[in-house]
């Protein structure tokens, strides 16, 4: 895809999914990746993928150099949580842009929280993350993770012009690591990657998403 297709797009809702039964896995078990707690939600849900994407992250970082490593924020969550996230940022916009239509609404939530019912979160297919130096610090990628479009005028996008040489190499670095692992960005979100969803499907030509949304056993 060229352009930015938005979560909200209809070509997104409508690509099936044959699920493929994966289980998700904790991402923790092993420690062979960062793990931060920010995202912590009440159920441990936020440490969970789908074996597959696990298996992507750790070829991804292994191609990283020496002294850098993939920093894990946040990964499966709870279709119940998506929706609260999502009306949270909605309700934000309306009271913002009141004259603002209920697919404008929808459309302009999309860019930062995915609608519910296609998140690849609740699919256990989506991670958000970023890099960090041997020590656990975390590198310059130009944004705060999950900063909003309006918190960070628009530099949260992948491709944003405005943010400085050190983030835009970060940002490049983690970038061909993950695409060569197989996952997608949501270029909306430079810290959102993902494999196996609807929106991944749509990305790289697959007749069907592999994952489709779960629940934490």
């Amino acid at each position: 895809m060229s352009e930015i297709v938005l979560m909200s797009d209809p070509k997104v809702a409508a690509v099936p999914v044959a699920d493929c039964g994966e289980r998700l896995v904790d991402v923790r078990e092993g420690g062979s990746l960062l793990v931060d707690a920010r995202k912590r939600d009440a159920a441990d849900a936020f440490a969970h993928l789908r074996e597959g994407v696990v298996a992507r992250l750790l070829a991804a970082q292994a191609q990283l150099p020496e002294g850098v490593r993939l920093l894990f924020v946040e990964g499966y969550r709870p279709p119940a949580l998506q929706r609260e996230y999502f009306e949270e940022y909605a309700d934000e916009l309306r009271a913002a842009h009141p004259d603002w239509t209920a697919e404008r609404t929808r459309e302009a939530a999309s860019r930062y929280v995915s609608p519910p019912e296609i998140a690849p979160h609740s699919a256990g297919a989506a991670v958000d993350l970023t890099l960090a130096d041997a020590d656990g610090r975390e590198l310059d990628l130009g944004t705060p993770m999950n900063a909003s479009p309006e918190e960070s005028e628009g530099a949260c996008y992948t491709d944003a012009p405005g943010i400085g040489e050190e983030a835009r190499a970060n940002r490049a670095l983690l970038g061909a690591v993950l695409t060569a692992a197989g996952l997608v960005n949501y270029r909306t979100e430079w810290w959102h990657w993902s494999y196996g969803d609807r929106y991944w499907a749509l990305a790289t030509g697959r007749d069907a998403a592999c994952y489709g949304p779960v629940d934490l056993p």
